[in-house]
């Protein structure tokens, strides 16, 4: 008998590969043991993914810290769990608009645009959001190497590992609450304002307990997180506006002042 993973040769009584570590099978593939297989991957307390993601909430410095540190083993490592959250969010767009067209409405948070183009926004994002979170993972790390300046504990490159982490849970996270949301009538505007709040705070969380701050530390740092973000995000607008503005010429700005009167 023959590893059908990597050829290697095996006696009959074999359960494992002593070679690659896959396991051997021997029936043939159907429904029941296809289901099997989906409750031992997924649905099994003691699975990789569900460990990994209530460690995550409980204790997130064992996962990242532990990752960061080369153990590797014990827990989904952050490729394969940013490519899954990457995943979730694409099946949670696809519920969104096949099943709750009606939830996804920001007409709460237009802040000046039109309900129509905040919509559009967003939706834009929803459909590329796996670019999205690859370009906040460096800027998320740049960020918070700053903020952690005089501390040595994390490099950058590992501060972009705490926050593909960071990212990937918060996704799972506000996939489950996006969902459950709309199904009970909330729409996608109404539960942003349950999701940011969230995502600051799990990030902080997350931060003190890998640098084992104060609580009066990590306040003064993730208020100081925040004020480099909103100045790098106005910073990014501008540069955007200006280059839109050299393109397209003086008629850019007067063009925005239109569609916002039409909208009205």
């Amino acid at each position: 008998m023959h590893c059908k993973n990597c050829n290697t040769s095996l006696s009959t009584e074999s359960n494992y590969c002593n070679a690659c570590g896959g396991k051997i099978i021997r029936n043939r593939l159907t429904l029941r043991n296809l289901f099997e297989h989906f409750g031992e991957t997924f649905l099994n307390y003691d699975n990789k993914f569900l460990q990994t993601f209530i460690t995550l909430i409980t204790k997130p410095e064992n996962v990242i810290g532990s990752y960061i540190k080369g153990t590797r083993k014990k827990y989904v490592n952050v490729i394969n769990y940013f490519a899954l959250a990457l995943t979730i969010t694409g099946l949670e767009w696809f519920i969104l608009k096949k099943y709750f067209p009606e939830s996804i409405d920001l007409s709460n948070l237009t802040f000046g645009a039109s309900k129509n183009m905040s919509n559009s926004i967003f939706q834009t994002i929803q459909e590329n959001m796996s670019i999205v979170m690859m370009l906040f993972v460096p800027g998320y790390g740049i960020i918070s190497r700053l903020v952690f300046f005089n501390r040595k504990e994390f490099n950058y490159t590992e501060h972009i590992v705490i926050f593909m982490y960071i990212l990937a849970q918060l996704s799972i996270l506000g996939t489950i609450l996006n969902l459950v949301g709309v199904m009970t009538g909330t729409s996608i505007g109404q539960l942003a304002y349950i999701n940011l709040p969230l995502q600051i705070l799990y990030s902080a969380y997350c931060l003190k307990r890998l640098y084992k701050l104060s609580f009066t530390d990590i306040v003064i740092r993730t208020l100081l997180f925040v004020a480099i973000f909103i100045f790098l995000y106005i910073v990014i607008v501008i540069a955007i506006l200006g280059i839109m503005f050299l393109i397209e010429g003086p008629d850019f700005f007067k063009n925005i002042i239109e569609a916002q009167k039409a909208a009205k």
